[in-house]
């Protein structure tokens, strides 16, 4: 699988400019020959989370058109980052998961909401899981946050997941932990983490990408990368099965003292 890393600066409240840079980096991305293009998190709004009623993408509706049509057209999977939604007059922070058709083949709310940008205050978290297939792989996918609670990361790799997307709006100054957190997350879990950070600036933060793929023995396969633009990673999947019988973590777990 060759995975495409959106890594776009975001347009703070204008969701019609984002969703036309979107088009743009898909249609880049399938150009250079992408099996999976991976967004960032709220790409379409940003965090102007005292906009939302005006802002949110009311069902989705707008955000799974425009992946839909194209992931259908070019026959790619495109794992839609997050967006803000409204449904049922709550706002939520959500990722659509579009298969080489254009079905949607997952739906995830953010489970874990980060206080610190009163994520809390504004959104309601998720309640579920996000397992999914994509070209006969087990995948997983969480955002942003979510990295720090590892019991959530091995819940879905416990499902059977061998790689874990991750979309966020990670600030600048928290940017080590990002590395770390990652590559801790693909280590103990023996998968791959395909997690993709925005760049530029909202009137809070400022965000400096370092959109990450990392194999199941750590390795950074992309790492580091500041300006905006899009990082490709070639991910060879034999290299979970190799990685997990080295090492055979989950054969090895003790479950019965874990609470």
């Amino acid at each position: 699988m060759k995975v495409a890393c959106v890594q776009m600066d975001i347009e703070f409240g204008n969701p019609e400019k984002n969703f036309e840079a979107v088009n743009q980096f898909i249609e880049e991305a399938v150009s250079s020959g992408a099996d999976t293009i991976v967004l960032p998190e709220m790409w379409n709004t940003g965090y102007a989370l005292n906009e939302l009623d005006r802002l949110a993408d009311k069902n989705g509706a707008a955000t799974k058109e425009l992946l839909s049509s194209l992931a259908k057209k070019h026959q790619v999977n495109i794992v839609g980052g997050s967006v803000s939604t409204k449904r049922d007059g709550k706002f939520h922070n959500t990722m659509y998961v579009v298969g080489r058709n254009g079905e949607i083949v997952a739906e995830y709310d953010k489970a874990h909401l980060f206080k610190l940008m009163d994520e809390h205050l504004y959104i309601e978290s998720g309640q579920s899981v996000n397992r999914f297939t994509l070209d006969g792989i087990d995948c997983g996918g969480v955002i942003c946050y979510d990295i720090r609670f590892p019991e959530w990361i091995r819940t879905h790799v416990l499902q059977g997941a061998k790689i874990i997307f991750i979309p966020a709006e990670w600030p600048k100054k928290r940017i080590d932990h990002w590395q770390l957190l990652l590559q801790a997350r693909a280590i103990e879990n023996q998968c791959y983490i395909v997690a993709v950070n925005r760049v530029g600036n909202d009137p809070n933060n400022e965000f400096n990408g370092h959109s990450m793929v990392i194999a199941p023995w750590g390795e950074l396969l992309v790492s580091k990368n500041e300006e905006e633009g899009i990082f490709y990673a070639n991910i060879d999947m034999d290299e979970v099965d190799r990685v997990r019988s080295t090492i055979p973590v989950f054969q090895d777990r003790r479950e019965e003292l874990y609470l």
